[in-house]
């Protein structure tokens, strides 16, 4: 059992743990109904308390979102790991001091009729706030801080709030019961005191509030945003409010900088650490956590504007859970198009995230163009215009392989990445197109005892590359494609001993006995009817084609899950599981590990599969799908 007030009786409640607000919503909803007319000036204080705490919620994202905008702080980040799904998990119920407060709040409003009554303003109760703030509150937090710094309180209360490796926003509600029961007491004495003496107001409970939370998140943000010749031009600023560097260093060295928001108290009681200035300039300058050169880069794009809310950015805690559409998404819709058609117009690539492998950095950088885009026309060439910045980009930094997502590969685009190393001959950095261990994982899903298969989208690049591989292990593949001159091209690539494997097919009929489907283009409910029962779909097509058919099964798309020391990996690929890429990503991922000096573009080279399979098991990654686990 744990010490008393160290977890939160809603830690077992999961979003009904809002139902709490219930109350709330309930007596402003019968007060507008059956109660007296509100004005502006005269809100129902339960509809206070339900706006404040929906504004100090969006406090907390929004800087759990700047905290997260890589391409905006890079330079600036203070602890250069990733947020990983353990650190996410354990500050998921960050919020519940949110609902603690509330509470609090409630219950204060009842024992002081009087709260419920504020007038809008009162400038007096702002200078009061201010001075019961600077003169109880900050010296009673850095005492008690303190105190809690001991090894009993440390281990069986503190410790939770310091094992967040990143801290962020989100880790300054990570924090036992106690603890906040405490801040409660803290953040409350100015409120309280000034409106005891008379000079209470709305806005000034909004806004010490909303300050208190905005300061508490700066100082956890992770990114230093406070310049370093503010200090310098007024010296006496540096012990009035603290800063993101400041805070980190208390994480870092846990007996010193204790202060609430002013570092006065940290001198005074004789702990302030004496690096705090000296690392805040290296910080705010940049110079401090020079923009590290990653090994690996891999170019995404964005599938649609709602899968664009799933970037980490966005909310961290929807990113960290494989991608659907969920109702509170829809909401956000219109300001998401509008953001997108800003980063087009800005035709820039964005750094989304990143996570170490070997030590070594890997990055995801996102082109932000929607997937519809790839399919008009007249936007060939910017999109390739936007790759091949990125490519030159990656290029000149020293990375070492860049490897093309999905449609950013597309044939029709750039030749599955053959357009930039034509054009560029002496790039130094490796393109992969990641294609060839996509192969791979659709070959060895299928049973070593099949001798015949159908395959749809045939004369792709990788069906090409299926195709001609299956023929070689003599398996019957039957090729559907009405283009004669592409299936003859690709028979004639094959061994002549094997040539006589590869039949070409034009109907659908033509499969309806054979239970091995490899899938390539997508097929209708219709299409799949000619599969026999007991037929297993194998696809590398996106999107996945519908599961219709019950007495068939259905395989997942091309993916492998990354070794288990990846460090600092907080977010899904898209609709993958947590530690799961495509295996395009994969692809680019062993390409670097082995260190290979090849370009892997345009066609599949054949007789490198086996090699790439190995080096990928090799290497620690897995495939994925539930049929390859069977059948191994």
């Amino acid at each position: 059992m744990g010490a008393p007030l160290s977890a939160w009786p809603l830690e077992n409640f999961g979003t009904y743990k809002y139902l709490l607000y219930g109350p709330f919503v309930g007596k402003v909803l019968y007060e507008w109904f059956y109660g007296e007319e509100h004005s502006y000036y005269n809100l129902s204080w339960c509809l206070h308390l339900l706006i404040l705490s929906g504004l100090r919620g969006l406090i907390h994202v929004l800087w759990g979102s700047y905290s997260h905008m890589f391409f905006l702080t890079r330079n600036r980040r203070i602890v250069q790991k990733g947020v990983d799904f353990k650190q996410i998990d354990k500050e998921w119920d960050w919020d519940n001091f949110l609902i603690l407060q509330a509470l609090v709040a409630s219950m204060a409003c009842y024992m002081f009729p009087f709260l419920q009554h504020l007038p809008l303003w009162n400038v007096k109760g702002l200078i009061v706030a201010l001075v019961l703030h600077v003169g109880v509150s900050e010296p009673l937090y850095y005492w008690v801080h303190r105190k809690f710094h001991g090894d009993y309180l440390f281990t069986h209360y503190h410790s939770l709030h310091h094992s967040s490796p990143v801290p962020e926003s989100f880790t300054a509600g990570n924090a036992t019961l106690l603890e906040h029961l405490i801040m409660t007491v803290i953040i409350g004495i100015p409120i309280l005191g000034a409106s005891l003496m008379g000079y209470g107001s709305a806005s000034m409970i909004y806004g010490y509030v909303l300050i208190f939370d905005f300061l508490r998140c700066l100082g956890h943000s992770n990114v230093e945003i406070v310049p370093h010749q503010l200090f310098e031009k007024l010296p006496f600023l540096r012990y009035v409010i603290y800063t993101p560097t400041y805070h980190h260093l208390h994480h870092s060295d846990k007996d010193t900088n204790f202060c609430l928001f002013m570092p006065l108290f940290d001198s005074l009681g004789n702990t302030l650490n004496k690096n705090s200035w000296q690392s805040h300039k290296l910080l705010s300058s940049g110079s401090g956590n020079g923009d590290m050169v990653p090994h690996f880069v891999f170019l995404a794009h964005i599938v649609d504007v709602s899968s664009s809310m799933h970037a980490q950015f966005v909310y961290r805690s929807f990113a960290s859970l494989p991608y659907t559409t969920r109702f509170f998404l829809l909401p956000g819709l219109p300001i998401t198009f509008l953001v997108l058609l800003a980063m087009w117009a800005w035709s820039k690539t964005f750094l989304v995230s990143f996570y170490y492998l070997r030590g070594r950095l890997h990055q995801t950088w996102v082109v932000p163009r929607c997937g519809f885009q790839y399919f008009l026309p007249f936007a060939t060439e910017g999109i390739n215009n936007q790759i091949e910045q990125a490519i030159l980009r990656a290029d000149k930094i020293g990375v070492k392989v860049i490897s093309l997502a999905a449609l950013n590969k597309n044939e029709s685009l750039n030749g599955g990445g053959k357009l930039f190393v034509d054009k560029h001959p002496n790039l130094r950095v490796r393109v992969v197109h990641g294609n060839t261990l996509t192969a791979a994982v659709i070959l060895n899903e299928i049973p070593q005892d099949v001798k015949e298969v159908f395959l749809t989208g045939a004369t792709s690049k990788l069906g090409r590359a299926i195709a001609l591989y299956l023929c070689q292990k003599k398996v019957k593949v039957l090729m559907l494609t009405l283009s004669t001159d592409r299936f003859q091209r690709i028979q004639k690539e094959a061994p002549p001993e094997n040539q006589s494997y590869l039949v070409q097919v034009t109907k659908y009929q033509a499969a309806q006995n054979c239970k091995t489907w490899i899938v390539g283009k997508w097929i209708t409910p219709r299409e799949q009817y000619w599969a026999p029962r007991g037929t297993h779909f194998h696809q590398f097509v996106v999107p996945p084609i519908l599961s219709f058919r019950k007495d068939c099964t259905y395989g997942d798309l091309a993916a492998m899950r990354l070794p288990e020391d990846v460090e600092g990996l907080g977010c899904c690929e898209y609709t993958m599981d947590r530690g799961v890429v495509h295996a395009c990503h994969a692809g680019g991922v062993v390409h670097s590990l082995e260190g290979w000096s090849h370009h892997e573009v345009g066609a599949i080279d054949v007789n490198r599969i086996d090699l790439v399979w190995e080096a990928a098991l090799k290497h620690g990654l897995r495939p994925v799908s539930s049929f390859t686990q069977k059948e191994n």
